[in-house]
């Protein structure tokens, strides 16, 4: 009997390490990596009712101030899901270039003078957050200027793109096809609440991003991609926003 057990001992071992080398290698990364430096700020701020139309009048009359620092991708003003704010995406190459704009716009007398100590006065609140592209979208520009943006923001449970990236790809670009808005790029949050993914799309108008919704509900394909994805998601929320005239992305 002792023999045996010495036996089947030798066995284990000798088989231990043809069955480590078997097993799958597992990642720590919870996703694809960013291969590049390039970031986006999503900065909201909110404004006194009463001053509302002021402040979009003086930003449209001193933005080249500040636009001449750094590259600004959009800016919007909200009308669903947030009253008096204004939400607007800026391009940065690296931290230490968004550091650098930083340091140049408070030695800038013009943008202090002219903008900054105005603008300051009409607002309650300022957030920013950075965000990177996931690494399956692209900005794209819209079919034509004007109608209206839908940005959508979606609270993943904590997993990383390794859980539910795949199952996300899915159900947003389920809706990026001929008859439904057009996709303009997908953000994953760096900076700010952790989890996040941003979607921002583009309709003709409101009503047509209404007819849309209507049609998504009974779209089998669209139906069951977001099924497949809701069972990671804790919460979301969107805001539809109309593009200021002096806004890159229109």
């Amino acid at each position: 009997m002792l023999k045996v057990t010495r036996s089947l001992r030798s066995a284990v071992v000798l088989l231990a390490p043809a069955a480590a080398a078997a097993q799958p290698r597992v990642s720590l990364s919870t996703g694809p990596q960013q291969k590049h430096r390039t970031f986006y700020e999503f900065r909201t701020y909110s404004i006194r009712p009463d001053q509302n139309a002021a402040f979009l009048k003086l930003t449209n009359e001193k933005i080249h101030l500040r636009t001449a620092h750094s590259e600004l991708i959009g800016y919007w003003s909200i009308e669903y899901g947030g009253l008096n704010k204004v939400f607007h995406i800026w391009k940065y190459d690296s931290y230490s270039q968004r550091a650098g704009v930083r340091a140049a716009l408070s030695q800038d007398p013009s943008w202090i003078s002219e903008y900054i100590s105005k603008a300051i006065p009409m607002l309650t609140s300022q957030e920013n957050e950075v965000n990177y592209l996931v690494p399956w979208s692209h900005l794209q520009n819209p079919p034509q200027e004007g109608g209206v943006y839908e940005l959508v923001s979606f609270q993943m449970r904590p997993g990383g793109p390794a859980v539910w990236g795949n199952a996300f790809q899915a159900a947003v670009t389920s809706h990026d096809a001929p008859g439904y808005g057009k996709l303009v790029g997908v953000f994953n949050s760096e900076c700010g609440m952790l989890n996040r993914v941003y979607a921002l799309w583009w309709f003709e108008s409101a009503d047509q991003r209404a007819e849309v919704r209507h049609k998504a509900h009974t779209d089998a394909r669209v139906v069951a991609a977001v099924r497949n994805c809701v069972v990671h998601l804790d919460s979301q929320e969107n805001k539809l926003m109309f593009p200021c005239s002096f806004s890159p992305l229109k």
